[in-house]
């Protein structure tokens, strides 16, 4: 039972070589995602402007995850191997420990994005609409998936 699945294989689909235009999708998906996630919480504080509704605080979620975006994309996949890059302030292991604390505050403001909609939002039935606990957290989770598309969808080969 423990090789059950070692001859299996995932067919291959030909219709979705990118080839050349991998690194343009990537950044194009990568960028509507971002866009997205900030409209859709520039649309919720627009809906509930009160502080009773939407506190301000919930907005620092999303502001934390954009920065660890362009903490975890400043660093090319070369840099953290090591082919490409051994000077600087702490050299290899300074870009791993970079790409290390903008992964974690990608992670802190996802699992805060989840802490503000069920905390907040889903328990306290007294705020009455759940959509911005809603928006908090597709923002976050939107920037997330932005920021995994960007750094592990393009290659890096046409960028060095």
């Amino acid at each position: 039972m423990a090789g059950i699945l070692d001859n299996f294989q995932c067919p291959s689909c030909d219709c979705i070589e990118l080839g050349e235009k991998r690194n343009a999708v990537a950044a194009v998906l990568s960028g509507a995602l971002f866009f997205s996630g900030w409209w859709i919480i520039i649309d919720a504080a627009v809906q509930f402007p009160a502080e009773s509704e939407m506190p301000h605080a919930v907005h620092a979620c999303g502001a934390i995850a954009s920065l660890a975006f362009f903490m975890v994309n400043a660093v090319s996949n070369g840099q953290v191997r090591g082919d490409s890059y051994s000077e600087g302030c702490l050299g290899t292991t300074g870009a791993r420990i970079w790409m290390l604390l903008g992964f974690l505050l990608t992670f802190g403001s996802l699992i805060a994005a989840m802490w503000v909609l069920f905390g907040i939002y889903v328990v306290n039935t007294t705020k009455g609409n759940s959509y911005p606990g809603v928006a908090v957290f597709l923002q976050n989770a939107l920037i997330f998936f932005a920021t995994l598309i960007y750094k592990f969808g393009r290659t890096e080969e046409l960028w060095d």
